[in-house]
């Protein structure tokens, strides 16, 4: 594939960062306000770095690397507050950052420094290339228990169910240490109550400046983690409105559990159930809820 290659489309997105946009999925790779204020909003800043002091050694899992901008970005905070990084990676296809780091525009996003590593992470052996789901394993083998922090980065549940699935969700719970956090963009009901079901706490990621400014109970995303999410201010208990939607039909989560369903699969077998529970009147239908909610729009909000 190469730049050209209609199955993905290079785009600057409205900080001026460089993204892509996957036909094939029919989604784009980050969102359309930035790129870069994406991954320092929704995963470094509320990964609280903090907490660790200069010279600490923080293991990370990159949970579908993309173009490696999450990644980056947390390289370049982490060199500023002297910490050291144990890094991994999940990604299925290398193209991604193979045409990020061709790209002019990617490379001045970025210090040299935290290029230059990004660059040789990817290259060697800690970048597990291939499906999420047959390389988790081996991550839980060497770092079960162990790990600070997981990026959660695959495209949205509907577009990939395969890596929001109660099964996976749970593999990336059990990586963590106890005061590890998993972060996520993804605010969807079916992906919170996974991450529930995973024996995980739920914070919400507080919105960032500009965004859904309208509703101060929308977030920009979930944190999860082992133990309680208290007294971080970039973090904040689910709203009334986040935990009602738990209630509802669209918290029905995926599931996989031989760990090899198809995409097509997965939705088929949620959607049934969800039909099998709204029949057996055991779950508020979605559509109640955002009427009581004044939800009358269905973009931008989670499903």
């Amino acid at each position: 594939m190469t730049a050209d290659d209609p199955q993905l489309r290079a785009l600057r997105t409205e900080d001026g960062s460089f993204s892509l946009f996957s036909p094939a999925v029919g989604e784009g790779f980050h969102s359309g306000r930035g790129a870069v204020a994406e991954a320092r909003s929704k995963f470094v800043e509320p990964a609280g770095l903090e907490r660790w002091g200069p010279g600490q050694q923080l293991v990370v899992v990159d949970v579908c690397v993309g173009t490696g901008s999450n990644t980056a970005a947390l390289l370049e905070a982490a060199a500023a507050a002297e910490l050291e990084l144990e890094w991994w990676g999940l990604e299925l296809d290398p193209e991604p950052l193979q045409l990020a780091l061709a790209d002019g525009g990617f490379r001045s996003q970025w210090q040299p420094a935290a290029l230059e590593r990004l660059q040789g992470l990817c290259a060697g052996p800690q970048m597990l290339w291939g499906d999420a789901r047959t390389r988790l394993p081996e991550l839980l083998n060497r770092r079960r228990g162990q790990v600070d922090l997981v990026l959660m980065d695959a495209f949205s549940p509907s577009r990939c169910p395969q890596l929001w699935s109660v099964e996976f969700l749970a593999g990336l719970a059990a990586l963590l240490q106890p005061q590890g956090r998993l972060l996520t963009y993804c605010s969807a009901a079916a992906v919170r109550q996974g991450l529930l079901l995973a024996g995980l706490q739920l914070a919400a990621i507080a919105a960032p400046s500009g965004l859904r400014a309208e509703r101060s109970d929308w977030s920009g995303g979930t944190a999860a983690s082992p133990t309680a999410l208290v007294g971080d201010p970039r973090l904040r208990p689910l709203s009334p409105m986040e935990r009602e939607h738990l209630g509802t039909n669209a918290a029905e989560p995926y599931r996989d559990p031989g760990g090899q369903g198809s995409r097509s699969a997965i939705l088929q077998e949620r959607q049934r159930r969800q039909r099998q529970r709204l029949e057996a009147g055991g779950v508020e239908p979605t559509g109640a809820w955002r009427r009581r909610w004044g939800l009358t729009g269905g973009a931008g909000h989670p499903q």
